[in-house]
């Protein structure tokens, strides 16, 4: 298969962001996480097959998805319509579905199919020196696709990042990581069990890949959500803080206050969200962990 044709799973492509990397930007977002983060943005992510979301309000009650679902996956009965452990994401209900109460998440698309659609705000990365950021769910979960979008990138002159957690064995890094200009790397805590309470794994992969990571990138910014009841306090950033001041290539370290922006998508899943409640860290005490950072002298940027 030509490298062009290798496929993947892709959920959305973002247009003209102005974060996750440098100057104007096209976010392309790719299903499948090792992670189960309570916070998560993008919850229909973490699973690799496409996700149907379902919209209360618009739904008439007709039982044509039920009645279409070749898994049998889907009841009138329940809060989400969907058995989301039966469905395999083909689609079959958002089609017959009259009123688009239910919709689909996620695609196969080939490396060149999704590459046409960047490269058409080419103009506007070499203006801004911006380009093409792979975000997810976690890009490495999709190695071999991954590794042809970067190298046919790369081949059409874009600048590249990738947002990842960088949990992947050494040969996917060995492959991956040279093809990148940035590496936008999560380090969300540096203590264990922390780490597995809220996001379902230790982080000792994640840890030890930063390592790694930092000695293969060309430039790694390290971005840590400030998530309240989890690592919003003084502790918590100066331990990350100083575990980055042990990598290599580390450009800046940027605080992500939490915010709720993706909330909505667990109603649609028909899930709980864990963080109801939560507030934004208070500008005051943010600026606080800044210093922090800044301190151990790595430059610090909030937000972006």
């Amino acid at each position: 298969m030509l490298a062009s044709h290798t496929q993947g799973t892709v959920f959305n492509i973002q247009k003209f962001s102005l974060h996750d990397g440098p100057g104007i930007r096209t976010i392309v977002f790719l299903k499948g996480c090792y992670l189960s983060c309570k916070w998560c943005s993008n919850p229909e992510s973490q699973k690799f097959k496409p996700s149907v979301f379902f919209e209360k309000e618009k739904c008439i009650g007709c039982g044509k998805c039920a009645a279409s679902c070749p898994q049998q996956a889907i009841s009138l009965e329940t809060r989400s319509r969907i058995d989301h452990q039966k469905c395999v994401g083909c689609g079959t209900c958002t089609e017959i579905c009259p009123t688009g109460a239910l919709t689909l998440s996620g695609k196969t698309m080939t490396v060149k199919e999704v590459l046409d659609e960047v490269c058409k705000d080419e103009v506007h990365y070499r203006r801004s020196n911006g380009g093409l950021t792979l975000s997810g769910g976690e890009p490495l979960a999709q190695p071999d696709f991954v590794e042809a979008l970067l190298k046919e990138a790369k081949s059409r002159g874009l600048h590249t990042a990738m947002e990842t957690t960088g949990i992947a064995s050494n040969e996917v890094l060995n492959r991956i990581i040279p093809l990148l200009d940035v590496v936008l790397l999560d380090i969300k805590t540096f203590y264990r069990n922390q780490h597995e309470k809220y996001t379902g794994l230790p982080n000792d992969v994640v840890l030890a890949n930063a390592l790694t990571i930092s000695k293969l990138a060309k430039q790694v910014s390290v971005r840590v959500p400030l998530i309240p009841n989890f690592n919003s306090d003084e502790q918590s950033i100066k331990a990350i803080a100083m575990f980055a001041t042990h990598m290599d290539n580390v450009a800046r370290l940027h605080l992500l206050p939490y915010h709720n922006f993706g909330q909505s998508k667990y109603n649609l899943l028909g899930v709980d969200y864990y963080c109801d409640g939560f507030k934004t860290p208070p500008n005051k005490e943010v600026d606080r962990y800044k210093k922090i950072v800044e301190s151990v002298g790595i430059e610090c940027v909030i937000g972006g």
